[in-house]
């Protein structure tokens, strides 16, 4: 999804809880993990997405996505550089890294628990540390270290989730979870 769309849905909830403070989103593909700038924090999140091979047209799903956001508040300006990291097909040889394309419910809930850590470590609110979780994809094959980005970089954390990252029956029963639950 371009920019502006993630623009649009940070600032939506961003609004009226960010101190009157100025806010920019702009996307970075140098950002890495553990290495803010000085007088940057750092927040890591895992989504789920769509890939897209640009040589075979082949797709795939993952609920292992890695997203970077680093974010600074200087005198009432404030900016977040933001990572999303790619994945390869695993069927073609030399396949490029190809960027995630993360639906705009997953993009909502992402700037959500940004908002929130954004008023815990830039604002200093005391707020809970939970976060909303993202909507997951079925998901038939197990996670490829060897075609992740993040897992090359060493921030993928394979073992949280490991056991239902191949399970499309768990992503069903939470979609029925959910429908029982929901007024």
């Amino acid at each position: 999804m371009a920019l502006s769309e993630w623009t649009r849905i940070f600032l939506v909830e961003a609004n009226g809880v960010l101190h009157g403070d100025t806010w920019n989103l702009e996307f970075d593909p140098s950002i890495r993990a553990n290495s803010p700038e000085p007088g940057w924090k750092e927040y890591i999140r895992t989504t789920s997405a769509r890939f897209q091979c640009t040589q075979c047209r082949r797709t795939w799903p993952s609920n292992r996505v890695m997203v970077i956001f680093h974010m600074s508040l200087l005198d009432g300006n404030g900016r977040v550089k933001v990572r999303s990291f790619r994945q390869n097909c695993k069927k073609c040889t030399d396949a490029p890294m190809v960027d995630p394309r993360i639906s705009a419910e997953n993009i909502t809930i992402l700037m959500k628990n940004l908002v929130k850590k954004i008023r815990i470590k830039c604002y200093n609110e005391k707020l809970d540390q939970g976060h909303y979780n993202h909507e997951r994809l079925v998901v038939k094959s197990p996670h490829e270290p060897d075609h992740c980005e993040g897992c090359r970089e060493g921030i993928c954390n394979r073992e949280r989730d490991e056991v239902y990252e191949s399970s499309a029956e768990y992503s069903v029963l939470c979609n029925k979870l959910k429908q029982m639950f929901t007024v």
